[in-house]
């Protein structure tokens, strides 16, 4: 899993709240447990024109001119920022994957549904949840400014807007501790190898049994 440290990111506002994630990855591509080739398909019924389906060339496809990742100012946006309640819905990790593979490391929300919420810190991918009324300013600033950006800093769980206004941000020093080193749960795991090993190798001094 990719470390996540500090991000200077430009900012796609999707002014829209409850977004699920059958909207964020539709049902259709869920076939593949790959965690890669997500990205074109990112809220597919939003983004295209036409009906979506596994396998088909994205560069081909209708865009809907009205969608803001279609935007060409918000080409490259690493940070998305949404209304309350975002990733309700079924639990499918499927979703970080997608906004992951399309090149956002960061979703700031007034709240997210919780598995969603928990799925993204397994992915490398940093929820930040913010007071509404900061939400607001930051729709506000991000629509009038073009190339607007912010600046995340997770050791000091910050966002800091162009005009240096900073806002903080609360997370788990377990979740925090795992975004900054790039460790999933295998990478948990394989961190106490050695211990794993000692474990494993005194059992079969004690309980050859289980061995045979």
């Amino acid at each position: 899993m990719k470390a996540f440290t500090t991000l200077n990111g430009l900012v796609c506002p999707l002014d829209r709240a409850n977004v699920d994630t059958d909207a964020i990855i539709p049902k259709q591509f869920l076939k593949s447990i790959k965690r890669a080739g997500f990205g074109p398909n990112l809220f597919d019924e939003w983004r295209y024109l036409d009906h979506g389906e596994p396998g088909m060339d994205n560069s081909t496809r209708p865009l809907n001119p009205d969608f803001v990742l279609n935007f060409p100012q918000y080409a490259g946006a690493e940070i998305l920022l949404a209304r309350e309640n975002f990733g309700c819905g079924s639990s499918r990790e499927h979703a970080p994957w997608a906004l992951e593979d399309n090149g956002f490391r960061a979703v700031i929300a007034p709240s997210f549904a919780d598995i969603f919420f928990s799925n993204c810190y397994k992915n490398g991918v940093l929820p930040v949840v913010l007071a509404a009324e900061v939400v607001d300013t930051l729709f506000a600033e991000s629509t009038a400014q073009a190339g607007y950006r912010l600046q995340l800093d997770l050791a000091a769980q910050t966002v800091t807007t162009p005009s240096g206004k900073v806002f903080t941000f609360d997370i788990t020093a377990h979740r925090k501790h795992c975004l900054l080193n790039g460790l999933d749960e295998i990478g948990l795991t394989l961190a106490h190898a050695d211990t794993i090993k000692a474990f494993e190798d005194q059992r079969r001094l004690t309980q050859p049994w289980w061995f045979v």
